[in-house]
This record gives structure tokens, C-alpha cells and sequence, in this order.
């Protein structure tokens, strides 16, 4: 099993998530994040006064996958949140040893 972890800008959460889903991925994690690498923030006005926002907002999706659809999901990803702009992100893979379900007591793949 791999997990996927990608930061992501926030407003393309939505239409992400639903061809996730359509891909037959029935559950993941969202964290909204903060973070800066080339893009190195941005400045905000507010009451007339210039800010320096240092940490741009993103979001930061976590999914567990059978290591057969890893590259398929990875690849679905990009094509929905790349816009071409400095910023659009990253994707983290890493291997995942097991999985248990709480509840049940099920791991690995059953657990997913």
C-alpha cells in the first residue's frame, strides 16, 4: 500500500475530491496547511495597510491506495490541480506497512 500526500491550493478541493471518488477512492484526509517554497508568500492589503503574508494557506490531502493504482490516483491529481502557476504543490509518496481498521480489527487492503 502507498500513501499519497499532496498539498494543494484550496479552491481546487472540490472537483478533486469528486474524481477521487469516481475512481472509486472512498475515503481521505484534508488538513488546511501553511507553507512557502518558490512561491515565498504574498501581500495582502487590509484597511489600507500592506501586509506580508510569509505562509500561503493550502491544503494538504492524505489517501492510503493499493500500490496497483498509486501511479493512476497520482497522475489524476495532477491533472486536476495543476494550473501551471508557481505554487500549485506537491505529491509525497510512501510506503505504508499495514493498515487496521478500529472498529473491526480489519487490515491491510480490507481496511482501506
Amino acid at each position: 500500500m502507498k500513501k499519497i500526500e499532496a498539498i494543494i491550493r484550496p479552491y481546487l478541493l472540490e472537483e478533486l475530491k469528486e474524481s477521487l471518488f469516481d475512481e472509486g477512492i472512498k475515503g481521505l484526509t484534508i488538513s488546511e496547511v501553511r507553507g512557502y517554497g518558490r512561491q515565498k508568500g504574498h501581500k495582502e492589503t487590509y484597511r489600507g495597510s500592506e501586509y506580508q503574508i510569509d505562509f500561503v494557506p493550502k491544503l494538504k490531502l492524505e489517501v492510503i491506495v493499493d500500490d496497483q493504482i498509486c501511479e493512476r490516483i497520482t497522475t489524476l491529481i495532477i491533472e486536476k490541480s495543476k494550473t501551471g502557476k508557481i505554487g500549485d504543490g506537491k505529491i509525497f509518496i510512501s510506503n505504508v506497512e499495514d493498515v487496521i481498521r478500529i472498529r473491526t480489527g480489519e487490515s491491510g487492503i480490507d481496511a482501506i
